[in-house]
């Protein structure tokens, strides 16, 4: 299992945490992910074997915030 922090900026409320862990929660190989709306961070576990870091990011982009 890999863990990662990552840096998102737009994220300012509920539905945000909920958009980011629902849709980076539904990737296979993702374990956990947990949203830190004050800190404006997010941790991901996950299975490198069977989801890059690559399309946790692009996930966080398609929902309107910005992987920084």
């Amino acid at each position: 299992m890999e863990k990662v922090t990552l840096n998102v900026e737009g994220m300012s409320c509920g539905h945000c945490i909920k958009a980011i862990e629902g849709s980076v929660g539904e990737l296979a190989g993702v374990s956990n992910v947990k949203v830190h709306l004050e800190s404006g961070k997010v941790d991901v576990e996950y299975n490198s074997t069977q989801v890059s870091l690559d399309k946790i990011k692009e996930t966080i982009d398609d929902q309107g915030y910005d992987v920084v």
